[in-house]
């Protein structure tokens, strides 16, 4: 037993101090086509939801033309992935048209119609938020489905209202709620939403 324990610090004896303290040597590696550091080739990859999978195919060619023709960005449908890819090209006039191209098939993913979605592409300064209605307050059962019900309004006929006087565009999909427009027009219809979550009636929403 004793001779193990020798034999054992003999080893550890044996490996210099100094070894420990090196770094390990780095390995210098080619950048792969999408991590080149002067942006000729970057990707942005979009997923598919289930429920937007059909839209998407209806509305391919509204979606394709502008983002080829007009941003000059490369877009193909991975059928085997379920995800829109998004890919820079020679010609491509600026870096930042991916991101805005990327933002655009996003939008119209989360429900917003390719007319309103395009928008992103056009005007500076547009957003879209997304919160849900739990965020706002703790709902269950028949109160979640009555605050849907007073955010749509008979017909839409709330949410229209609210989208024409904040100039924004707004999706209810189940218990989330999409956003699209300025920062500051955001504002006022998410208030407006949430003084409906809260339980204010649509009149006195209306007269705010």
């Amino acid at each position: 037993m004793e001779s193990n324990q020798e034999a054992s610090s003999m080893e550890v004896e044996t490996v210099p101090s100094e070894a420990k303290l090196l770094p390990p040597k780095p390995k210098f590696e080619p950048l792969k086509p999408h991590e080149v550091s002067d942006g000729q080739v970057q990707f942005r990859k979009v997923n598919v939801p289930p429920h937007r999978y059909t839209p998407l195919k209806k509305a391919w060619m509204d979606i394709y033309s502008p983002i080829y023709e007009q941003m000059k960005i490369d877009v193909r449908m991975n059928l085997k992935a379920r995800r829109v890819e998004l890919k820079t090209r020679p010609d491509t006039p600026d870096i930042s048209n991916l991101q805005e191209c990327a933002d655009f098939v996003h939008a119209f993913m989360l429900g917003f119609d390719v007319i309103d979605a395009i928008a992103l592409l056009r005007l500076d300064e547009l957003y879209i938020e997304s919160f849900e209605i739990k965020d706002v307050k703790t709902l269950r059962g028949d109160h979640l489905s009555r605050a849907i019900g007073r955010l749509s309004g008979k017909g839409g006929k709330t949410k229209f209202a609210i989208e024409n006087a904040s100039k924004t565009r707004i999706v209810i999909a189940d218990t989330k709620i999409h956003i699209l427009g300025s920062f500051a027009n955001i504002k006022i219809a998410r208030d407006s939403l949430c003084s409906l979550i809260l339980g204010s009636p649509a009149g006195k929403v209306y007269s705010n």
